[in-house]
């Protein structure tokens, strides 16, 4: 990737990474339901999750060159799918009932390995801004590495906007449980819509 691309990759990071997303929406929702601390452990999976999904869609990236193929949109209705069942857990699920076993490091790693967004926009940036100029493993996980910007820490931010709000979450929490999940559900659309 040349060098004079790098401000248009970054500039693609930020929109894209710190924009309402499947994980930056589900990382908000552990934070205001559960606390920094719960919510930080899940981040470890989303973490996790992003590192190992970007790195298998670079692998991909290099053995396909730039013929992605028109498989990719089944991807996307099984993201919506996902989506909408993360929407629908989010709403129907109360703030003082005991679920130790949601927002875990597995539930942030699933997030992540099925986050379509996510996998679109990797293919999207080594195609845009890596596979035009070369098709070395290299320039591909070196792309990747910036791409940890766009979703863990951009998971993070949100993570600790919903600790930082969770004493009005706690009041409020039916009202922001729905606005979550339409924010999911919007998401969902968009996903299957393309």
């Amino acid at each position: 990737m040349p060098v004079s691309l790098l401000p248009k990759l970054l500039l693609y990071i930020i929109i894209i990474g710190y924009s309402p997303g499947p994980a930056n929406v589900y990382a908000l929702s552990c934070a205001l339901k559960y606390g920094r601390k719960r919510a930080l452990n899940m981040w470890r999976g989303l973490l996790t999750g992003f590192s190992i999904a970007v790195v298998l869609v670079a692998v991909a990236a290099h053995l396909l060159g730039t013929a992605m193929g028109e498989d990719v949109i089944y991807l996307r209705y099984a993201g919506a799918a996902y989506i909408l069942w993360l929407a629908w857990n989010i709403v129907r699920n109360d703030v003082n009932a005991d679920e130790s076993h949601h927002c875990t490091f597995v539930d942030g790693m699933i997030v992540q390995l099925t986050n379509v967004k996510m996998i679109l926009f990797a293919f999207t940036a080594y195609g845009t801004f890596v596979l035009p100029y070369t098709n070395t493993m290299i320039a591909l996980l070196e792309v990747a590495v910036l791409l940890l910007l766009a979703g863990p820490v951009a998971n993070l931010f949100w993570l600790l906007v919903g600790a930082w709000m969770r004493p009005f979450f706690l009041h409020y929490h039916r009202i922001v449980n729905v606005v979550m999940a339409v924010s999911l559900v919007a998401c969902a659309v968009m996903v299957a819509i393309g």
